[in-house]
């Protein structure tokens, strides 16, 4: 494989581990009955001959933050439902 087209295969499964990341992130997060809204893969950062892609996770209303930081809090405090990423 040329140099080349192993700096696209290589780009390209950047750009699919982040794409990954976001739809894990939406199902988690649903899971917990937050939503992102604006939750997504920066296409910015996917341009170029070598791109790094950021997750975005954009923007949100007063009530989803507050919801998000009650599921932290709960998490942090051990009243979640799993603690901190161990099977329940």
């Amino acid at each position: 494989m040329e140099a080349t087209e192993q700096r696209r295969k290589v780009a390209a499964d950047r750009v699919r581990t982040a794409e990954d990341a976001v739809v894990r992130l939406k199902e988690g997060l649903a899971g917990l009955g937050v939503t992102l809204p604006s939750l997504r893969v920066d296409p910015v950062s996917c341009a170029g001959n070598e791109p790094t892609p950021l997750v975005d996770l954009g923007r949100c209303n007063i009530d989803t933050a507050l919801r998000l930081c009650e599921v932290l809090a709960e998490r942090e405090s051990g009243r979640g439902e799993s603690g901190r990423g161990e099977p329940s």
